[in-house]
């Protein structure tokens, strides 16, 4: 069995993510691994400590994968140092939103479309976060009943802006508690969403775009086409961010090709790969962010019809942001690029 050298880019939220699924949840076998950041440092996580390197391209050499944690919104450290990583042997696996929508690069989500991967010159790139488990979720549906169009509205959690806006939640929170509501926080540290997080929700992540759609709703409809390669379909998406600190969730409405019933497609999907049906709203069984984290699936419940369209249903999908909507489905792409070599 080939042994890796892997290097790991970023000590953000998602880099935190990368290093615990690669010692917990990968089947590389890892010969040397190596974490870079801006600056070198000392970096302790789960009681493992790694040396952190300062970035340069001679931190490269003999590297097989590199797993760049991205950075959502802005130009990640990708752009500068993918090449470099690539002309010393390097596969690079990015988590960043730089080079999702080039056309020669493979864009992949293991449960949908693995056989993409084949397409790659040295670069493949990790979905975001809110399409990957969209996609896991509606993947088996779109094979059986074929899919026409889809509206999703989702509520995203603090940490898909990483640990500053985390940050940001927390201490808005805790002052709003400590005031009784008699005033807005000010939050001592700097602001790095939009507006307060704490005990609010607003439709605002990443810049506004045409149509008056923000980036990371565009991400929802153009990564989706590429993925499921069928620009047929027809997206439109709400983006909103809320007081949560871990775990996506979406309220997904589809208009199939054929009809199918709830029944059929709780079956589908509970036989799918990455999924996991809880679905009894009787008993208050359904899939909720706090249950979610730190689990490797997408959860579906709230399975349901459209009364009003025969070809009509509805998903309720939650999924951690960190793990299978960032790191894992990384590392996953790493071990289909293991596996074919």
């Amino acid at each position: 069995m080939k042994r890796y050298n892997i290097a790991v880019v970023g000590v953000g939220a998602v880099g935190l993510e990368l290093l615990r699924c690669l010692k917990k949840k990968s089947n590389l076998a890892i010969n040397q691994l190596r974490v870079f950041a801006r600056t070198t440092r000392k970096l302790k996580v789960d009681r493992q400590t790694y040396n952190v390197k300062a970035i340069s391209p001679k931190g490269f050499d003999g590297i097989d994968i590199a797993l760049f944690a991205g950075t959502e919104g802005e130009k990640g450290a990708a752009v500068i140092y993918a090449p470099e990583a690539i002309k010393r042997g390097a596969v690079v696996i990015d988590n960043g939103a730089d080079f999702r929508l080039k056309p020669d690069i493979p864009l992949i989500v293991p449960e949908v479309n693995p056989e993409d991967i084949k397409k790659h010159k040295g670069l493949i790139a990790n979905p975001n976060c809110s399409t990957i488990q969209m996609v896991v979720a509606l993947w088996p549906i779109y094979k059986t009943a074929g899919i026409k169009r889809i509206i999703v509205t989702s509520f995203q959690a603090a940490s898909g802006a990483g640990r500053g806006a985390l940050k940001q939640l927390w201490q808005e929170t805790e002052e709003v508690l400590a005031t009784g509501y008699k005033r807005q926080p000010t939050a001592k540290a700097t602001k790095v969403l939009p507006q307060q997080i704490g005990f609010n929700v607003f439709p605002h992540i990443g810049d506004f775009q045409k149509y008056a759609y923000t980036s990371e709703e565009w991400k929802m409809v153009y990564e989706t086409h590429k993925i499921m390669h069928d620009k047929n379909i027809k997206i439109t998406a709400t983006c909103a961010r809320v007081p949560v600190g871990t775990g996506h969730s979406q309220a997904i409405y589809i208009e199939t090709k054929k009809q199918i019933s709830p029944q059929k497609a709780k079956q589908i999907l509970s036989r799918a790969k990455g999924i996991k049906v809880i679905d009894q709203p009787e008993n208050n069984l359904y899939p909720m962010p706090i249950k979610c984290e730190g689990k490797d699936e997408v959860f579906v419940g709230r399975i349901r019809s459209d009364p009003f369209l025969k070809c009509g249903l509805w998903l309720w999908v939650v999924c951690d942001n960190l793990i299978k909507g960032a790191a894992l489905n990384a590392i996953q792409i790493a071990g289909l690029y293991a596996a074919q070599h």
